[in-house]
Order: structure tokens, then C-alpha cells, then sequence
């Protein structure tokens, strides 16, 4: 028990210190993005950078993946047995 508590305590402030650093390099991008923007609406534009989620990057999908994804649109409407029996037969091509 007591290690567990001290393993907590270790990790506690270095996921504090991550989480502030991930906010303080958003903090500088949001500001450099601003520069020349006055009053109101550099507190708006402030609000809305610091607010927006970061951008998720695409990866591209394996071969596998773009044939799941093609082999589902394709099978738009199917339900129950025929759709198993036709994504079964869509997959294996």
C-alpha cells in the first residue's frame, strides 16, 4: 500500500507539469497568432484559440481499412444475413 501511495505521488506532478506545459505552448502559439489584434476582439480570437481542440492527423489507412471502408459504404442498406454474406464476400477480394 505504501508503495502504491508513493508511485502516486511520483506521477501526480509530472502529469501537472505535462499538463501545464501542453497549456503554456498553446498560451504562446494563441499569442503569436494574435499579434496586431486589439481589444475585443483579441479576447475573442484568445478565447477561441485557447478553447479549440488540437488538430488530429489524419493517418493513412492500410489496405485493409480502405477495403473495410468501401466494402461498407457499398453494403449501405443491407441488414442481418445479407449483409454478413455480402461483406464477407467484399472483403476476401
Amino acid at each position: 500500500m505504501k508503495k502504491l501511495l508513493l508511485a502516486i505521488a511520483l506521477i501526480c506532478p509530472m502529469m501537472m507539469v505535462h499538463a501545464a506545459t501542453a497549456q503554456q505552448s498553446k498560451m504562446t502559439t494563441c499569442n503569436k497568432e494574435a499579434t496586431g489584434k486589439k481589444g475585443d476582439e483579441r479576447k475573442a480570437f484568445m478565447k477561441t484559440c485557447l478553447s479549440a481542440k488540437p488538430a488530429v492527423e489524419e493517418k493513412e489507412m492500410t489496405a485493409q481499412q480502405s477495403k473495410m471502408k468501401t466494402c461498407n459504404a457499398d453494403a449501405k442498406g443491407m441488414k442481418g444475413d445479407e449483409r454478413k454474406k455480402f461483406m464477407s464476400t467484399c472483403l476476401k477480394k
